[in-house]
Order: structure tokens, then sequence, then C-alpha cells
């Protein structure tokens, strides 16, 4: 199976380089990720697309630092409308990322994710895709109920499901766990465990 992974940054990408898989640092954000995971489907078929890296775990989903997710479905959950306390998303207005066909944003994994998952002994669940960090427990929380059974949150997921949909690749989201959503706080931030949470991740993927 030939896999591309993409990442946001250079360090991510670093921990990653000696993997039977080409590997792309695309920059930060869901637009970087799109424009990065596209220009390389462009060049060459791959049959996997994986958004990789580390991610905040929301409360709910029993994930602690150190920890590894896996996406059953990859969420662009901040794309919609606010009204008043109430937020819109594209079904609800009508509007769709795809511009021949209702598509919300809410991108399907990959057809062996669950298998995966449970190879790894990680969850399988939504990842959301956001372009700013949460950082407010009230802010956490309404994600968390808008998507319920939410794992983690990062902010490259859906570019890439996105840009492999219209490729005509399934798309994967493996994340590791650094810190809790919520509040801020870098201090208590696990970089380190992350990372090597989602190098665990791949080479179990690649092993398959």
């Amino acid at each position: 199976m030939k896999v591309l992974i993409v990442v946001a940054t250079a360090g991510e990408a670093a921990r990653l380089a000696d993997l039977p898989a080409r590997v792309v640092v695309s920059g930060v954000g869901p637009v970087a990720a799109a424009l990065a995971t596209q220009r390389v489907l462009l060049e060459k078929r791959f049959d996997l697309a994986v958004s990789a890296g580390i991610g905040g775990a929301y409360l709910g989903s029993g994930l602690s630092p150190g920890d590894l997710a896996v996406s059953s479905v990859i969420v662009q959950a901040d794309l919609g409308a606010q009204d008043g306390e109430d937020f819109l998303d594209l079904a609800a207005l009508g509007l769709s990322v795809l511009p021949d066909a209702p598509h919300a944003g809410v991108f399907p994994a990959w057809e062996g994710a669950v298998d995966l998952a449970r190879r790894l002994g990680a969850p399988c669940g939504p990842t959301l895709t956001l372009s700013t960090v949460t950082g407010s427990a009230k802010r956490a929380g309404e994600l968390a109920r808008r998507h319920p059974g939410a794992l983690t949150e990062g902010m490259e997921g859906a570019g890439v499901a996105h840009a492999a949909l219209l490729a005509g690749v399934p798309a994967l989201e493996v994340r590791g766990v650094s810190n809790p959503v919520g509040p801020r706080d870098r201090g208590a931030w696990r970089i380190g465990e992350a990372l090597a949470a989602t190098r665990r991740g791949l080479e179990g993927l690649l092993s398959l």
C-alpha cells in the first residue's frame, strides 16, 4: 500500500523521516494541508492519504497525553455560521464544500480505520479540524456536544481529507495527544509523548 503522510511542521516530519511512506510538510491549517496534499496527489498515485501529528484531546474521549486517536470521520468543525448562540453547519445553511454535490465537510475515514485502531489499542472516533485552536472550557464543551464522541482536535485533517476526496483517494487522521482541549497551558503539553504516539500509529498502519 502506497501511503502519503501529511504533517504540519518540520519537527513532526523529522520523527517520521525513516518510515516507508512519502512524508510531506504542509504548513499549518486546513488550506495549507489541502494544497500540499493536492500537489502530491497530482504528481503520483497513492492508496491512502494520512493527516498525522499531535493534537488536543476532548475531555469525554478518555484520552491523556501520550495516547493515540484514529479517525472514524474527519470533521471541518468550524465551517458554518454563528446565529446568536447557535451554530449552523453547512447542511443547515444549504451549502456544500463541493461545487456539484451536497457535502457539509464531514469526511468519512478509510475503511480500514476501525481494524487499525483495534490493532493499536486506540479509540476510533470523530477527529475535528479547526482553524483556531480551542482555548476555553466553554468552547471545548460546545464542540464536544455538537460532535458526540469527538476524540481530538487538530488543524489539518479536513484539508487532507478534502483534497484526497477530490483525487479519489481514501483519507485517515492519526493524532498523538499532547494536551487536553481547553484552556491553553503550554507547560502541561507533552510533545515528545505525543510524537511517539503518532509514530506508533503510523508504524502500525504501515505494517498492515
